[in-house]
C-alpha cells in the first residue's frame, strides 16, 4: 500500500507560476512511476505529465508541453510538477498517482495504469 499526498496548489494569476508536490509513504517509491492528473468540475479526469521509474524519461499532454516540467526526488519519496505560465484552463483539481509497473507512452495517459492515488489539490487560474 502506497499514501500520496499532495500540496502545492493554490490561486495564481494567468501567466504565473506553481510547484506541486506528491510525497510517498513507501520506501520503494523509486520502483513506481509516477503520474500526475487533473480533473475540471464536470469533466473527466486527464492526462498531465508522468515519469517512468527510470527518471530520464517523462511524458506530457500536448497542451502542458513546455509549460510544465515532472520531475522526482527518490530520496525524498516525492515527485514534483513544475507548472509555469498558468492558463485559466489549466484550473482544475491535481492528483499524482502510482504505478507499481512500468509505464509507457501509451499507458501513461490511461488512470487504469496507476494503483495509488491521492486526494488532490485545486489550483485555480485567475486570468
Amino acid at each position: 500500500q502506497v499514501q500520496l499526498v499532495e500540496s502545492g496548489g493554490g490561486l495564481v494569476q494567468a501567466g504565473g507560476s506553481l510547484t506541486l508536490s506528491c510525497a510517498a509513504s513507501r520506501r520503494t517509491f523509486g520502483s513506481y512511476a509516477m503520474g500526475w492528473f487533473r480533473q475540471a468540475p464536470g469533466k473527466e479526469r486527464d492526462f498531465v505529465a508522468a515519469i517512468r521509474r527510470s527518471y530520464s524519461t517523462t511524458y506530457y499532454t500536448d497542451s502542458v508541453q513546455g509549460r510544465f516540467t515532472i520531475s522526482r526526488d527518490n530520496a525524498k519519496n516525492t515527485v514534483y510538477l513544475q507548472m509555469n505560465s498558468l492558463k485559466p484552463e489549466d484550473t482544475a483539481a491535481y492528483y499524482c498517482a502510482a504505478s507499481g509497473g512500468e509505464i509507457t507512452y501509451g499507458s501513461s495517459r490511461n488512470p487504469r495504469s496507476y494503483d495509488y492515488w491521492g486526494q488532490g489539490t485545486q489550483v485555480t487560474v485567475s486570468s
